[in-house]
This record gives C-alpha cells, structure tokens and sequence, in this order.
C-alpha cells in the first residue's frame, strides 16, 4: 500500500545465516540469538522507505528500543493471548513455545515482561484479534500517512 519494502528481521537473519531461527535456539541459544538479531536490525534501520516485521523479543534490548525510537515510527500488533496461541497452535518453529509450559501460559510470561517495553518504543498501538487484515492494513496505512506528513 506503501510501495515500501517489506523486510522481517527473522527471515532477514535465516538469510544470512542459511538457517532456520529455531536451530540458532537450540544451538546457540537464546543470548546468541539475540546478538544477530540486534546486529540484524542495526543494518536494516539504516535503510529507508520500509515496512519492519520483528520477532517479539526484539524489545528486550534498551538498545534496540532505542534504535527503533529513534529509526522510525513503531506500530505494536497486539492480540489477546488465546488469540495468540490459537495461531501458534502447536508450533515447531517457535523455540520460545518448546519450554515444557502450555503455550497460553508462555504467552501470558512473554506478553507480561514484554509489554511495557512495546509501550515504550511503540508510537501506536493496533489490536489484531477479529480484524480482517486488510482493513488493519487500512488503518495502519492511514495512521502513518497522518504521522508521516
């Protein structure tokens, strides 16, 4: 809708890596991955005229919150956490969700450390659950026209 390109840190870091995120879990963990991903998005900040999807945990980081607040407009996508682990489902791809614990109670842990820092970085909050994603595209599209000026 932007003509922007669209870029996500995840696949941006499969890319230079040759492989999956979940296997830099398991064979670096965690801190490691958090390395490449903070790497990850210093280089794709400093690029303009695009859409950024980050990985959840992207906020962790004061300095990528910094990064992101001082790169450009942020737009946190929030759901419910049922929401959230219906579309995980029982997913393989997500190292976070293999802790042992359900993933409703993983979510409600993530969504509980993490949200203060989205409110930190973010300039706009948009709920996701029930939206038909082209309507939020809409309104997300709308919302950085007016911003953006």
């Amino acid at each position: 809708m932007l003509n922007y390109e669209f870029v996500d840190s995840d696949a941006e870091i499969e890319e230079r890596t040759g492989v999956r995120v979940s296997w830099i879990f398991e064979l670096e963990g965690e801190s490691k991955f958090r390395d490449r991903e903070s790497a990850v998005l210093k280089d794709i900040t400093r690029r303009s005229r695009i859409v950024l999807a980050t990985g959840g945990g992207i906020v962790l980081r004061e300095a990528n919150r910094a990064l992101l607040r001082s790169r450009g407009w942020v737009a946190c996508l929030t759901s419910s956490t049922e929401e959230l682990a219906r579309r995980a489902g029982s997913s393989q791809t997500r190292p976070l969700l293999q802790r042992g614990e359900s993933i409703e109670e993983t979510f409600f842990e993530m969504e509980r450390e993490r949200r203060p820092l989205y409110e930190n970085v973010s300039d706009i909050t948009f709920k996701t659950f029930g939206e038909d994603k082209r309507a939020l595209a809409r309104d997300i599209v709308a919302w950085y026209r007016k911003v953006s000026k």
